[in-house]
């Protein structure tokens, strides 16, 4: 599949799409306590979603049955959101979303602390956003795909966490998953040459341990094979001639 570049258009309602998740994002994050229900997390995501006009990216996709992907602690991504899944004080939770705005999908995610939460726990959330904004030092018009790719993963493994593998970031727009795949980690190739108008989901998968991960049987839920925690952080970005934007975040850069 050959990677799109956008028009000016496209990009106009990408950039909307982005907006959008960015305010589900703010009011989910407001609205996490403990005590709370997955599930109830997921049906305000949700609800926000319409309220804009915009459909669930997430919701049927692959016969996924939610809207927003809820996981917690060792869960990586993919978390499906129960009533019976409480969160608790200590927890740190990684929520995924994705609009559709006019046909053109935006994806990004935050891993939020859950009341005090370990040191540990907290700097994993923090080096899982750094790996991030290193790896976009890179997404450029003129540098190769693959270094943000390995800008994510030194930046990871120079600090003793483990990268993982088995899920990358990817291409969006008109498609949820566009190519190119995009690896949190070091490639010995150099991959596809960045251009100005590819709209890239870049979205690190960090954990405290090993980088192994498994699935869980409801096909969905992948979780650390040594059940150690894990952080996801994940926006938008577009590529441009000089610094790349990012459309699912405006504030806080």
């Amino acid at each position: 599949m050959p990677i799109t570049v956008k028009s000016s258009r496209e990009i106009e309602l990408m950039t909307e799409a982005g907006r959008i998740l960015e305010i589900v994002h703010k009011e989910l994050e407001k609205a996490l306590h403990p005590g709370m229900t997955t599930k109830a997390i997921d049906r305000l995501g949700e609800e926000i979603i319409r309220s804009y006009g915009c459909i669930p990216s997430f919701l049927d996709y692959n016969g996924y049955p939610a809207s927003i992907c809820v996981s917690v602690n060792d869960e990586v991504v993919h978390g499906i959101p129960s009533e019976h899944r409480i969160i608790r004080e200590g927890d740190i939770v990684s929520l995924d979303a994705g609009v559709i705005y006019k046909g053109y999908h935006s994806d990004a995610a935050r891993t939020h602390c859950v009341g005090e939460v370990s040191k540990e726990a907290q700097d994993l959330v923090r080096v899982t956003r750094e790996c991030f904004f290193e790896g976009i030092k890179y997404a450029k018009e003129g540098n190769h795909l693959f270094d943000i790719s390995g800008a994510i993963g030194r930046y990871a493994e120079e600090r003793g966490y483990g990268v993982v593998r088995d899920l990358c970031g990817h291409g969006i727009g008109t498609a949820l998953h566009e190519a190119p795949e995009i690896p949190n980690y070091e490639m010995k190739r150099k991959g596809v040459l960045l251009k100005a108008g590819m709209t890239l989901a870049i979205e690190p998968m960090i954990n405290i341990g090993g980088w192994e991960v498994d699935w869980m049987d409801d096909d969905w839920t992948v979780v650390t094979r040594d059940h150690s925690l894990s952080a996801h952080y994940e926006n938008t970005v577009l590529i441009t001639e000089n610094e790349p934007k990012l459309l699912s975040l405006t504030e806080g850069i």
